[in-house]
């Protein structure tokens, strides 16, 4: 998700964005697996957590062996970043499995590109198209896509899968999970467009002008025109200098804006998603064949797969959003959802949770003593 500021600051920012962003996607192949080293410190989550615990801005839901271990502010709404990935990987899933995708169907590269916006996901769409230019391609199964969005979370995967899923499909997931405290999701790379788009519209406003009339907006004209603008990119993207024009609007004010209108839903909601991809008895068999390979990416690597049966996760960032939703299944046959969600984050609490949320999970997943401890911290 969206990293940055204005000048400097901008520039500080994205650079904080690159770091939240590959500690999430590096966290898929490695993060139940890294050992502490001295460097982190679990015992920062549940601190921090009793720390801003009446704020309003941190929740955390643990279920551990299908008991409720932990619930901190769980039916508090927060931003869920880019971890509301996990609902549009569920839809992928499922019209795979009733054949109404081909998951093996070629998408061009380029069609991906009319929805990238550079120097706004922390250079996971970068980083995804770097690993698969190795082999000179210019096209990639639909499948590929979508590991792109979790493994890498990559925005311009995910607004194209919304084209190809359906949005209207694509919101009928919560509530076909029993999930009622979820907002309707909406194509969030376009809405960072809506400044620019206001700014063409009524030629001569200031930036306090347009940032009053979106304050003043309600949600669903503000979602409106974001699927406006997807709408628009589809037949005709923005140019490249029109994008960096775009990069120029959004300084930190904006960015505060775009990111507290992400879609919200509650640590609670979110463990109870993470318990169904847990059990693998809530979908039909086909589905979770799918599933997955998606979800899943931590299996991929070796090491995992020694004591591990399964296990996936999904996390998020924004300038001031650290989110994650996992799930873990070990070879003993302990199973663990975890679901963290902070907003209004300085960038040294960015830094600190980013560090130490890995090792927080693995702890919890690992430890037994652990487990009792963060209890009596909190």
């Amino acid at each position: 998700m969206l990293k940055g500021g204005v000048t400097i600051v901008k520039f500080a920012f994205w650079f904080i964005g690159a770091i939240v962003i590959a500690f999430l996607m590096r966290a898929i192949g490695d993060l139940i697996l890294q050992r502490e080293n001295g460097k982190t410190n679990p015992k920062y989550i549940p601190h921090f957590i009793k720390e801003k615990l009446n704020s309003g801005n941190v929740a955390l839901s643990i279920r551990h062996n299908d008991q409720t271990w932990i619930d901190i502010n769980p039916n508090k709404p927060l931003p869920l970043a880019s971890t509301v990935k996990i609902i549009l990987a569920i839809e992928y899933a499922k019209q795979a499995a009733e054949g109404k995708i081909d998951p093996n169907e070629k998408v061009k590269l380029k069609e991906l590109d009319k929805f990238y916006i550079p120097k706004t996901d922390g250079g996971a769409h970068e980083e995804w198209i770097k690993q698969l230019k190795g082999n000179k391609i210019d096209s990639v199964p639909l499948y590929e896509v979508a590991n792109g969005m979790i493994a890498y979370s990559s925005n311009a995967n995910t607004e194209y899968l919304i084209e190809v899923l359906g949005l209207q499909n694509i919101n009928c997931v919560p509530k076909s999970l029993g999930i009622l405290n979820h907002d309707p999701m909406y194509p969030t790379a376009s809405a960072l467009y809506i400044p620019t788009q206001l700014k063409n519209e009524k030629i001569g406003l200031s930036k306090q002008e347009i940032l009053k009339m979106m304050k003043e907006m309600d949600m669903a004209e503000y979602r409106r025109r974001a699927i406006d603008i997807h709408n628009k990119w589809v037949k005709q993207p923005l140019s490249n200098q029109e994008k960096k024009q775009l990069l120029k609007t959004l300084d930190m004010d904006f960015q505060k804006i775009w990111s507290d209108r992400l879609p919200h839903s509650t640590t609670r909601d979110y463990v109870s998603i993470m318990n169904k991809l847990n059990g693998k008895t809530y979908f039909k068999k086909e589905v979770y064949k799918y599933l997955d390979p998606v979800m899943e990416q931590l299996m991929k690597n070796p090491k995992n797969r020694e004591w591990l049966t399964h296990a996936g996760q999904k996390g998020g960032s924004t300038a001031f959003v650290l989110t994650i939703a996992m799930y873990a299944t070990d070879k003993e046959k302990n199973k663990t959802e975890i679901v963290f969600f902070s907003n209004d984050l300085s960038i040294l609490e960015q830094k600190k949770l980013s560090q130490n949320l890995n090792a927080f999970q693995l702890k919890f997943l690992k430890d037994e003593k652990f487990r009792a401890e963060i209890k009596e911290i909190i």
